[in-house]
């Protein structure tokens, strides 16, 4: 079961919703996590490299920089079925591709921007991950 942790979700997100405003305040780009680890990959057409590799060592960092700050490890479950996990990052892959950007995009940022085609989008990936817990589950 997951714990219901409101202190530590409320934090995350201000730190989610303060990253993306000073991203889009100081190069007016969307904070999507797809849009900006695919900016690392060649061809470097902004010049913006140094600030996406930046972004995303931050995404990497913050687990240990939040173990050494409070001693508490960050515990996540994750399959241990290589066969799923392949499957499922095709699948967001896919999604984030196929949508023109990931949750982080639509979800946080473009939901702020009241934008429909997010709106759309999140309403679409949050079915979906309801059923797929609840097939998981539930029903398997």
């Amino acid at each position: 079961m997951t714990e219901f942790t409101p202190v530590a979700s409320t934090i995350g997100g201000i730190l989610i919703g303060l990253a993306a405003a000073l991203l889009i305040a100081w190069e007016g780009r969307i904070a999507g996590i797809s849009g900006i680890a695919s900016r690392l990959l060649p061809p470097y057409a902004d010049g913006a490299f140094p600030s996406h590799l930046g972004f995303v060592l931050g995404v990497v960092a913050a687990p240990l920089i939040y173990l050494m700050a409070s001693g508490n490890e960050v515990l996540q479950n994750v399959s241990s079925n290589l066969s799923l996990m392949a499957i499922a990052g095709l699948l967001v892959g896919f999604g984030s591709v196929y949508g023109s950007g990931c949750t982080s995009g639509h979800g946080v940022c473009g939901l702020s921007r009241l934008s429909m085609r997010s709106l759309f989008a999140t309403v679409t990936f949050m079915t979906t991950a309801f059923v797929t817990v609840f097939i998981v589950r539930h029903a398997s």
